[in-house]
């Protein structure tokens, strides 16, 4: 008789081990199938065959870094809102507070934001 922690995680390992081997495969079948002989211009810097105009390390500038930031921090608050949106009905009046309170701290945030002129491009 087999252990029955082993008989209920079984399904999981068979999955694991079925999805390795399809990861596998894939990746020989695509190693096998594949050109393997690149021209000179597939090993340039560019595949369109120029040369770079200037040093790939250049410094950018930290404003793309910060809107990069400040763009993801909330496009995933916004996120947030779709599942809350679609429970709304169930989490009743403790769950529509909790996210007007979210949302207050998100709008502090955004209003700090723009005070400070992260969102200003000179």
């Amino acid at each position: 008789m087999l252990n029955p922690l082993i008989v209920e995680y079984l399904p999981i390992l068979i999955f694991i081990c079925i999805a390795a081997g399809v990861a596998i495969s894939m990746m020989a079948a695509a190693y096998l199938v594949g050109r393997q002989n690149p021209d000179s211009e597939k090993l340039s810097p560019y595949e369109c065959g120029f040369e770079p105009f200037a040093d790939a390390r250049s410094k950018f500038d930290v404003r793309f870094y910060l809107v990069s930031i400040l763009f993801i921090i909330f496009d995933l608050e916004v996120a947030f809102l779709f599942p809350w949106a679609v429970a709304l009905g169930d989490i009743g009046m403790f769950g529509f507070w909790s996210m007007m309170v979210f949302i207050g701290i998100l709008l502090i945030g955004f209003a700090y934001e723009w005070k400070k002129g992260a969102l200003e491009w000179e």
